[in-house]
């Protein structure tokens, strides 16, 4: 029962219920953030990978709930806001200068053997940069408000006024940059064949690729908690306080 249960879900709806089966997704990957709403095996499909092996690994994660892990779906919008930024925000500012450095430090001295390197150089500038205003966005306007708004809640307040009108058009734009964010980190992916490092490939090369498939790990989970979990919040908040006037 459970192997159907899970197969008519989405990827997104998968790793809301259970965290942990994001590490599966990423091992195979599969996008649950951004384009997260496909079945594993409309996903598999794509991908051409077969859905049993990624139902096997999901069903060994399932297997092994703990009672003790955290599920973000049970956490209020403020508290979500605050763990994003504390985690998630923090971590991209602190690889941002650091993955700078080392791939364009790579490009310079194995770009003449791996032109490849030149790419995703680029192509990480352009993410750094959209991210960098991209977290200052939402840390000076889009979660404040949606903060506010679960404060006036709490205390019976009325709807909250806001420079942008509904909280659904600023996550809108949220969302857009996320996808744009995850297209260029899957094109790093692919330029770097999977992050795999080739033969003559020194200590850097080796430390930058990993660097980058953690960073890339990190901003899945990180849209995930945004896309699927605090904005559906945030939504049906607003929805809730208006309905109230």
């Amino acid at each position: 029962m459970i192997n159907s249960t899970i197969q008519m879900k989405s990827l997104k709806e998968i790793v809301t219920d259970n965290f942990k089966t994001a590490a599966v997704f990423e091992k195979y990957s599969l996008d649950f953030c951004c384009r997260g709403g496909k079945t594993i095996d409309e996903a598999c499909k794509e991908k051409e990978i077969d859905p049993a092996t990624v139902l096997h690994d999901l069903l060994s994660v399932e297997e092994k709930i703990d009672p003790q892990a955290v599920s973000f779906t049970e956490w209020e919008p403020d508290a979500l806001c605050d763990y994003i930024v504390k985690n998630h925000h923090a971590f991209v500012a602190k690889m941002i200068p650091v993955l700078y450095m080392h791939t364009r430090k790579i490009a310079a001295v194995h770009g003449a053997n791996h032109p490849e390197l030149l790419s995703i150089a680029e192509h990480f500038e352009t993410v750094a940069l959209e991210l960098q205003q991209h977290m200052k966005k939402e840390e000076q306007m889009l979660f404040p408000f949606i903060k506010t708004l679960f404060a006036t809640k709490k205390q019976n307040g009325s709807a909250v006024h806001s420079p942008f009108g509904s909280v659904q058009n600023p996550i809108r734009m949220m969302e857009a940059e996320h996808q744009n964010a995850g297209d260029e980190m899957y094109s790093i992916r692919s330029l770097s064949n999977g992050y795999t490092v080739p033969a003559d490939g020194c200590t850097t090369y080796r430390i930058t690729y990993q660097e980058l498939q953690d960073f890339e790990r990190d901003l899945h989970e990180h849209v995930h908690l945004e896309n699927n979990i605090l904005f559906p919040k945030a939504i049906a908040l607003e929805q809730e306080m208006i309905s109230k006037n």
